[in-house]
């Protein structure tokens, strides 16, 4: 089995996709009105709009209602993403901090209000 993707539901699938595609620096993959991919190396974030689900799977999945799951995202430098979500309007709910276990974690809200962990390993 691969885990291939996580996928986001959205009222809102334009200010989605453009939050994911200035948080990754990837160009969005529009399959069809209303879903998009962003693919990373190894895994894709999938956005859908709500309609879609109505359409195909009606009441399966309830946009914004996310409470749980935090998305996660590895990069080399958190301060320059730090500085491009900011300057994006992201709202920021923790500032770069050290964790307790080494990595640097800067904690975002995306639109929906989903919570997107952005974080650098310490040096080996």
């Amino acid at each position: 089995m691969k885990f291939a993707s996580v996928r986001l539901v959205t009222h809102a699938f334009e200010r989605l996709v453009t939050f994911y595609q200035n948080l990754s620096g990837i160009e969005p993959t529009r399959l069809a009105d209303g879903f998009a991919e962003i693919r990373f190396e190894g895994v894709v974030l999938a956005i859908s709009s709500e309609q879609l689900i109505r359409t195909f799977n009606a009441g399966a999945a309830i946009a914004a209602s996310n409470r749980s799951a935090i998305l996660e995202f590895q990069v080399e430098d958190v301060d320059a993403v730090s500085d491009r979500m900011a300057a994006a309007g992201a709202e920021i709910v923790m500032p770069t901090t050290r964790m307790p276990w080494g990595n640097l974690s800067l904690l975002l809200r995306d639109p929906d209000g989903s919570l997107a962990n952005i974080f650098s390993k310490p040096a080996q």
